[in-house]
């Protein structure tokens, strides 16, 4: 089963029908300090007066068009040589005046909770923020929305990279391995890079992938016929399935209830101490909805930087507000609760948390964990003890809970159109993708969804086969003590054959920068810089290592098996000691430990429980001892020799 990850707020999506005089005269992905992508047309669009005629020029290039019947006007435009500062003027029944437009390279940043991490949050984020002033790196962070039918606009704003900007929105700010990816082709390119962040927190790739090209996998019909009833029956700005089965099954959630607001007078509700929960509710062991607020004073003046929320671990589903305002939800009782707390979330004086719990198995509540708000300046408001709650209602009294429960929007199709379809066919240079969590356990579904996914993103971007670039799922949790089938290795292994077989596609491997408690580890900074090789080996075609040594073929050798790599730059290395992370089999398909030895550009494997060994697996756990390095330093691909059948392979 997959593992459903963070976070964040949803929002309701615009109406695909919407006026044109609702549309925005120039699509707000077009503003002040963007990068126009270089060497190819450029597609400028927004709405107007259909049959109007709409200009567009900058730097002695000009191209005009004509609105269509909708009013949607399309302008492709060659750019001006690399560099700037331009001015880019829109000009028909309306006129507008970018100002500070660069030309270079544009990139997409998307996934999820990974590639949403903020700089300010990863390793030496503080002083990495503080330093990150690169006027020629151009940030822009698209709106999370979802969409019921592909979406027009998706609202955003570009900025000069500089300390202010990257600590700015986001979860703890821009994307950190965006930045350091970025960052690094900018320094080596000697050219204006511009990163779109497009990245939501627990998101599974089918979410990211459109209707139609989800509808030839046969996998996610059901889903996708909920999702045409729900727009048929009126297309109700709902984030999931179970937002509507909220509004219809739980007191708090009925229309004008509104339990998590600041004007609810709670004076009746229990008095329970958290964590715990639902036995000072009297629910406890049922399947029910939970709800709980609490008052809590914040100093005057708030000190600068990120706050956040943490509410330990809580079981199962849980949507959580600050003076009324949605700040995250998150499904899941393995997973730590922390959100982002939006300067227009909080405020010095009384602030009040109000958090709705369903608990669709086993215990409900606060589990286990500390609760407190952190502050920008390290200081924590403790949020442990006397609560109130209140009983939104069982699950047996209002039917089955929806098969997708999940608040997180993971529902098919609708952030490629509530996030990807508007930006299309913004010219771009390529995607780098950090995603998979929310779908391991799918790994073999994987191997055609991915693919699928990024054909789908070509095909609206309508400009060939541009680059994609993958990040292999970091190590997490605890270590196996034997080996064996595993579905995070079976999602890289899905990871690594897209990255191998879709053209003008890489990996990058992250296995080396894990943590066995936190899924969210700190050190971006190597991932990003992998990605960057990724692009500058493969896409700008300079010299430079790219990737660890990858599994080329095998040859038994009486008890051992011999094993050949490629990219091997500079040779083998077991880092730290004896080569760790081996696993062999016999003809029986039972795994054990291997010793394991570097011979030249080989390695050779072997058991003396198995005589007759027919496979290999490498590094094939979700957190394996993995210590296979080049001599460049770069980290082994996990592998298998075998074609044995998959644990995933049923899981839909």
């Amino acid at each position: 089963m997959p593992i459903p990850l963070l976070f964040f707020a949803l929002v309701g999506h615009a109406s695909f029908s919407m006026q044109t005089s609702d549309l925005p005269f120039l699509s707000p992905v077009f503003g002040d300090d963007m990068v126009l992508q270089r060497g190819k047309p450029n597609s400028i669009w927004g709405w107007t007066q259909p049959g109007a005629r709409v200009n567009v020029s900058i730097g002695g290039k000009k191209a005009s068009g004509l609105a269509d019947p909708s009013g949607r006007w399309l302008v492709r435009l060659a750019p001006p040589p690399v560099g700037g500062p331009y001015d880019l003027i829109v000009a028909g029944p309306s006129r507008v005046e970018l100002h500070d437009v660069m030309v270079g390279d544009v990139w997409l940043c998307t996934g999820q909770s990974n590639m949403e991490f903020g700089l300010t949050m990863a390793l030496n984020g503080q002083a990495e923020a503080a330093a990150a002033t690169e006027p020629n790196l151009r940030l822009y962070m698209a709106s999370r929305k979802i969409g019921l039918v592909p979406q027009t606009v998706n609202a955003g704003q570009w900025a000069v990279c500089s300390p202010d900007a990257v600590k700015k929105n986001g979860w703890g700010g821009f994307s950190a391995i965006g930045y350091f990816f970025g960052r690094e082709l900018q320094h080596k390119l000697n050219v204006p890079i511009g990163l779109v962040e497009v990245a939501w927190g627990g998101t599974s790739a089918e979410a990211w992938t459109s209707a139609d090209a989800l509808r030839p996998l046969n996998d996610f019909d059901g889903e996708l016929d909920q999702l045409a009833a729900l727009n048929k029956a009126g297309g109700q700005p709902v984030g999931t399935y179970v937002d509507l089965w909220m509004t219809q099954n739980d007191a708090g959630s009925k229309a004008g209830a509104n339990w998590q607001s600041t004007d609810l007078q709670d004076a009746d509700w229990k008095s329970t101490d958290l964590p715990d929960g639902f036995s000072g509710l009297g629910i406890s062991g049922k399947k029910a909805v939970g709800w709980f607020r609490k008052e809590v004073a914040l100093p005057d003046p708030l000190p600068d930087g990120t706050a956040t929320l943490s509410l330990g671990r809580i079981q199962s589903n849980d949507t959580t507000w600050v003076n009324g305002k949605l700040v995250g939800t998150t499904n899941g009782g393995f997973q730590q609760r922390r959100y982002w707390l939006p300067p227009d979330a909080i405020k010095p004086g009384k602030n009040l948390i109000a958090v709705r719990v369903l608990n669709s198995t086993g215990k409900g509540g606060f589990t286990s964990g500390s609760l407190f708000i952190q502050l920008g300046d390290g200081k924590r408001i403790p949020l442990d003890g006397v609560w109130k709650g209140n009983v939104g209602g069982e699950i047996k009294a209002g039917g089955p809970v929806p098969k997708d429960f999940e608040p997180n929007p993971t529902i098919p199709a609708v952030l490629s159109n509530g996030m990807i379809a508007p930006l299309a066919p913004m010219a771009i240079r390529g995607v780098i993708w950090y995603q998979g969590e929310t779908n391991s356990g799918r790994g073999y579904q994987y191997r055609r969804l991915l693919p699928a996914m990024i054909a789908d993103w070509r095909h609206m971007f309508h400009q060939g086969d541009f680059p994609f670039y993958i990040v292999s799922l970091a190590a997490f949790m605890r270590r196996q003590d034997q080996p064996g089938d595993d579905g995070w290795a079976e999602l890289r292994e899905a990871q690594a054959m897209a990255a191998t077989h879709v053209r003008k596609s890489g990996l990058a491997i992250a296995i080396d920068v894990g943590s066995a408690t936190d899924v969210h580890p700190k050190d971006k900074k190597t991932v990003g810089e992998r990605l960057a090789a990724v692009a500058l080996a493969n896409e700008y075609r300079m010299h430079v290592p790219y990737s660890g040594p990858v599994y080329r073929d095998m040859r038994v050798e009486g008890g051992s098996i011999r094993l050949r790599f490629d990219h091997t730059d500079q040779g083998l290395i077991a880092k730290g000691g004896d080569l760790e992370g081996f696993a062999i089999a016999g003809a029986d398909h039972k795994w054990h430990w291997a010793n394991a030895r570097i011979d030249g550009e080989t390695i050779v494997v072997s058991a003396n429980d198995v005589p007759n060994p027919v496979a290999v697996r490498y590094a094939w756990a979700s957190n394996p001892a993995a210590n296979l390095y080049n001599g460049a330093g770069l980290p082994g691909v996990p592998f298998r020799t075998d074609d044995w059948k998959m644990v995933s392979v049923a899981n839909k």
